[in-house]
């Protein structure tokens, strides 16, 4: 019997709608007359959101312009009201995408932005001229050749400075000019490309294949090493070698290109499983550890085993869902989430049943955050999106300003102190004062630091090589560190003033040891999984170390620590530790050498609840709806009404305010200011009182009691280093006796 193939598909179709795996469908909406007609205009997202997209002719934008024109006063510009039917780049109508407007917002019915969320302008020639968001900031601008339609000659973002390119008769690019960075350079020769920046630093790139299968498959970098890289047929990755001649090699699945295992110089292979779906269904390293992954038929992640063996579980709400509703690790405790439509966290339920709320506003930036025991944090932002303000539940609110490029400028503490920062044309900072003293910074063309100036007016001079590795260090004290590398990048030598320090590695480039001005320091040893077995030295002749062991899954389940005679190599002092897991994996045990076992019993994910030495407890905590601790007992009467007990309350924000022992010549009361910055602890014999500079350093502590009071002050220089005890210096402390 003949098969009976499908009707064929009409020679004209037209997309209207895209449905994902989860059965939301994005919407497309064409106009049916008019100069539009077929094109988009329309958007409604899976969340059911509306988007209207205005689209302009040219000729529109030819009346636009010239209306401008005369309302300015300015001459009419000479615009064409047509574009070229066809381009080297395909078929062009002149129609171009101007606005994108939110007209529909489920959750915001009555609060819609009453600007488009983005705007675009277009050159007389069709090009794209600015992007603007939704505050009217034009965020990018570009510039084009008067010869060639849609070559690119310069950019720049808002608030940087103009990028220009230039190029060759074929269209290549010749040279990239950055005002205020690395400016580059592009020499174009059959199969190789040499790349020379304003530094004068130069790369070769050695080439192969034509089109869409060409590859770099040699480089030579600018200290004259060279990487090299291997590809098969169709472009894909087999081989890369390194500077010093060692190979990496890679093996794609044949079908889908995935990457199956890696082979590292040494023989270690890591090797890489998929499913249908090319998800990653497991992956086992060099140490035969494996993870593994499970998917439903939705192709979301439900089950997940870590290296160690520890289990974590997704689960989901509903089939039209992608992000997971609950998850539950090792230890069994569940953890529970709401989404809204928009994908955003609405509530998170932690494994004791305390919730944590979120709150967005309509372009997506989080709000609030509402936590128990009434703690909350609330944000606020501008029409650009930049972070403005934090506040506390107190009312405490910081503040943040910026610059025209974005970057942060200065923040506002709750008590007006203000931090500033200023940046170079790049963005990269270049000083920041607090308090009145400033710290700079000084960069070269590549965009490293060089110098480094604090708020003493010393100085701090890095030097870098040609690959922009740290090679001198000279710090604020005058002393001089420099630095060598390998062909690799890693780091063999480094010289401190007449101590000259050497590193040794394996073929793996783990750490094998290291020597000091030519005698041996630390030594590392490894196992046949690669896991660290011992670290030694030497103390006065004595070989000193530090054994591990592990159990199947990776843990450490010992250290044994041992002294060995330098001459007869005879066991002086031996002292080992083991460590337990729980059957969750969790750490719940250590015994020490002729000790007894100290055990610790956790709750949820891991919060102490209490501790026992042997068989006699030692402390049990009870805690509040944030996990913090309220109230702590001691001793073998823990858990009892007899037993000795620390109560502790918090501030509405969060700080310690008060902790309380049976014996209330104990007990304590904390103050804060604004900041944060602990100011007072109270106690019934006395309190002590703290001050700080505009900076935020400790500048006194003052104790007052019956028949006292001293305060000592804390003098630091400007760059916050530690003055000499001034001692009995006049004026530096104070007495006196209270009234």
């Amino acid at each position: 019997m003949d098969e009976v193939l499908p009707a064929p598909l009409p020679p004209y179709r037209v997309l209207t709608g895209l449905v994902d795996r989860f059965g939301r469908t994005l919407t497309f909406r064409r106009e049916a007359v008019g100069e539009f007609t077929g094109e988009i205009t329309g958007v409604t997202d899976g969340a059911g959101r509306q988007f209207r997209l205005v689209l302009t002719t040219q000729a529109q934008r030819a009346e636009e312009a010239q209306q401008q024109a005369v309302a300015a006063g300015a001459k009419r510009p000479d615009i064409p009201v047509s574009l070229p039917d066809y381009t080297e780049y395909g078929r062009d109508n002149g129609i171009r995408l101007s606005a994108v407007w939110l007209t529909h917002d489920p959750e915001y019915l009555e609060n819609l932005p009453a600007a488009p969320l983005v705007r675009y302008d277009w050159t007389p020639r069709g090009e794209l001229a600015a992007v603007y968001d939704r505050s009217g900031t034009q965020m990018r601008h570009f510039t084009y050749d008067d010869k060639y339609r849609g070559r690119m000659v310069a950019h720049r973002y808002a608030g940087r400075p103009e990028m220009r390119y230039r190029y060759d008769d074929i269209g290549r690019v010749t040279e990239q000019r950055n005002p205020a960075g690395l400016s580059y350079t592009y020499q174009y020769e059959k199969n190789r490309i040499i790349i020379t920046d304003s530094l004068n630093r130069c790369e070769v790139l050695h080439t192969e294949g034509e089109a869409g299968l060409k590859r770099v498959v040699k480089k030579e970098h600018a200290d004259d090493s060279v990487t090299q890289s291997q590809f098969d047929s169709i472009g894909r990755l087999q081989s890369q070698t390194d500077a010093a001649g060692r190979t990496t090699e890679y093996s794609p699945n044949v079908v889908t290109g995935l990457v199956t295992r890696i082979t590292t110089p040494d023989g270690r292979k890591s090797e890489f499983y998929y499913n249908n779906q090319n998800q990653l269904t497991s992956a086992s390293g060099p140490d035969g550890l494996e993870m593994r992954r499970k998917y439903d038929e939705y192709g979301r992640l439900t089950q997940e085993t870590a290296r160690n063996g520890d289990i974590t579980r997704y689960s989901y709400d509903n089939p039209h869902s992608e992000l997971p509703s609950a998850t539950e690790d090792a230890t069994g405790s569940r953890k529970q989430m709401t989404w809204s439509r928009y994908g955003q966290l609405l509530t998170f339920t932690d494994c004791s049943g305390y919730q944590t709320r979120y709150e967005y506003d309509r372009f997506g930036q989080m709000t609030a955050v509402h936590r128990e025991e009434s703690v909350s944090l609330y944000r606020s932002y501008d029409s650009r999106g930049q972070l403005i303000s934090v506040k506390d539940t107190q009312g405490r609110e910081t503040q943040y300003e910026y610059n025209g490029a974005g970057d942060l400028t200065a923040i506002i503490t709750p008590d007006d102190n203000r931090s500033e920062t200023q940046y170079d044309a790049w963005g990269k900072a270049v000083s920041t004062t607090q308090g009145g003293l400033t710290r700079s910074m000084e960069y070269d063309v590549a965009g490293r630091v060089i110098s480094l100036t604090n708020e003493n007016g010393c100085h701090s001079d890095f030097s870098y090589d040609v690959l922009d590795r740290l090679i001198q260090q000279s710090g604020f004290d005058g002393r001089t560190q420099r630095y060598r590398y390998d062909l690799t990048g890693k780091l063999t030598q480094n010289e401190d003033e007449g101590l000259v320090t050497l590193w040794h590695y394996d073929e793996s480039d783990r750490i094998t040891h290291r020597t000091v001005n030519g005698e041996p320091a630390e030594q590392w040893r490894y196992n046949d999984h690669g896991w660290l077995k011992e670290i030694s030295h030497l103390s006065e002749g004595h070989r000193v170390a530090v054994h591990y062991g592990y159990n199947r899954k990776g843990r450490l389940t010992g250290e044994r620590q041992t002294v060995h005679n330098p001459e007869t190599a005879e066991l002086l002092w031996l002292h080992e530790t083991k460590h337990a897991y729980n059957e969750q994996g969790l750490a719940n045990r250590v015994t020490p050498d002729c000790l007894p076992a100290v055990e610790w019993l956790t709750y949820g994910s891991g919060y102490l609840a209490g501790m026992k030495l042997g068989d006699t407890p030692l402390l049990e905590y009870a805690r509040d709806r944030l996990h913090r601790e309220t109230v702590r007992s001691f001793g073998s009467m823990a858990g009892s009404n007899a037993a000795y007990e620390l109560t502790s309350t918090y501030t509405p924000a969060g700080q310690l305010q008060s902790q309380h022992l049976n014996s209330l010549v104990y007990d304590r009361d904390y103050g804060w200011n604004d900041n944060g910055d602990l100011v007072r602890i109270s106690g019934p014999r006395q309190t002590r009182e703290y001050g700080y500079s505009a900076t935020g350093r400790l500048e006194s502590v003052r104790t007052l009691a019956p028949d006292l009071d001293i305060r000592i002050p804390y003098a630091t220089d400007p760059a916050g280093n530690r003055l000499p005890d001034p001692g009995a210096a006049p004026g530096q402390y104070t007495h006196g006796v209270a009234g």
